[in-house]
């Protein structure tokens, strides 16, 4: 098995020399967070397979390349026949998500639930009151169920989860949400999920929101406007987007949606 790919991902196990990969991982910095990774193994439910690659290289959101080992992803059998990866815990998952979950506070809806990431570090903060995963796919859910996701947590942060089988676009809750995440896409780069997330903020009463992947829809706003990202025009940004976004009060926040979208943003 190549040292640097998930299982199956169609990388021949000669791609790169021995020598090269061994020359390349010593000069790399392992990927730290200080953020709960919960454990994860090979499971199968339906279409749905996860899958741990024993090493990993990547570029983060906005970190350079980093080695992980023993990294978790969720691949979803599509209609050809082929696997798609719906999401890692590689630097790029984890910190494209970490601004909202570090921000999380009061009840907290998660919509999407992947491999429970998001969902499992909302609840271990002491902020947090209340989490409300929701999920369209039966199957994602039985899956975290199988790798024993909760049962990794402390039992006081398990008794805030609640899980919603359902569309995230139709769910409403009874209880205004404090913190929304959003995250029900595949590419990380989209504007439909500006105005989706729009529909989900009114259905919960959200009162703050962070959307997975609105760094890139910022960078790529101002990018159609032909104006630099400074915080004067992320606000302006922000305001026409009509959400009240998590992220713009950092004062690094410009520089973070600069150096993302110099990763990612490839439509432009």
């Amino acid at each position: 098995m190549h040292p640097l790919a998930f299982p199956g991902a169609h990388i021949p196990a000669d791609a790169i020399p021995p020598e090269m990969v061994a020359e390349a991982l010593s000069s790399l910095t392992p990927f730290t967070t200080d953020l709960f990774v919960p454990r994860y193994q090979p499971c199968e439910v339906g279409r749905w397979q996860l899958r741990v690659a024993p090493m990993l290289v990547s570029s983060g959101y906005w970190s350079p390349a980093l080695m992980t080992t023993g990294t978790a992803a969720l691949f979803r059998r599509e209609a050809d026949g082929d696997p798609r990866c719906w999401m890692s815990m590689t630097p790029m998952e984890i910190e494209s998500q970490e601004i909202g979950v570090r921000a999380a506070a009061g009840h907290t809806v998660v919509m999407g639930m992947g491999m429970g990431w998001a969902a499992v570090n909302a609840a271990l903060r002491p902020e947090v009151t209340r989490v409300t995963v929701v999920e369209l796919d039966p199957d994602v859910i039985e899956v975290n169920r199988r790798i024993g996701l909760f049962d990794q947590l402390p039992a006081e942060a398990v008794a805030k989860i609640v899980l919603v089988n359902a569309d995230a676009l139709e769910f409403r809750t009874e209880e205004p949400a404090d913190t929304l995440m959003t995250d029900i896409w595949l590419p990380i780069n989209g504007d439909e999920r500006m105005e989706q997330s729009r529909v989900m903020a009114r259905n919960t009463g959200a009162r703050r929101v962070y959307v997975w992947g609105q760094e890139l829809a910022i960078a790529r706003r101002a990018r159609m406007l032909g104006v630099e990202l400074t915080d004067a025009m992320v606000a302006r940004i922000v305001a026409e987007f009509d959400l009240p976004l998590i992220g713009p009060e950092r004062p690094d926040y410009p520089v973070l949606i600069a150096s993302a979208a110099d990763k990612w943003l490839r439509d432009m």
